[in-house]
């Protein structure tokens, strides 16, 4: 289990960018459903990556879900996903 791994559900947040797009989006409520059961349970899996280089960030992220690529930050201290920047796929 990865040391970054909280017990609990995190709360998924979208910042302006991320939810403008999500509001574009046809299948807006299956890839809400998405998030909450993939990076919702666990952020730091899913085949998710750290986008910054230094090992110091390992907080900010890049995921793939629901059809969409997805750029996100953690905060374990409150358990939230913020979502910055959604790029949907076709």
């Amino acid at each position: 289990m990865s040391r970054h791994r909280r017990s609990g559900n995190y709360r998924i947040t979208y910042a302006p960018p991320a939810d403008d797009t999500l509001a574009k989006m046809a299948d807006a409520e299956a890839f809400r459903a998405a998030m909450a059961r993939t990076l919702g349970r666990d952020p730091y899996g899913h085949g998710s990556t750290a986008v910054s280089a230094e090992p110091t960030e390992p907080d900010r992220r890049e995921a793939t879900v629901g059809g969409a690529i997805v750029l996100y930050y953690v905060s374990g201290s409150v358990l939230t996903v913020t979502v910055v920047r959604l790029v949907p796929f076709g």
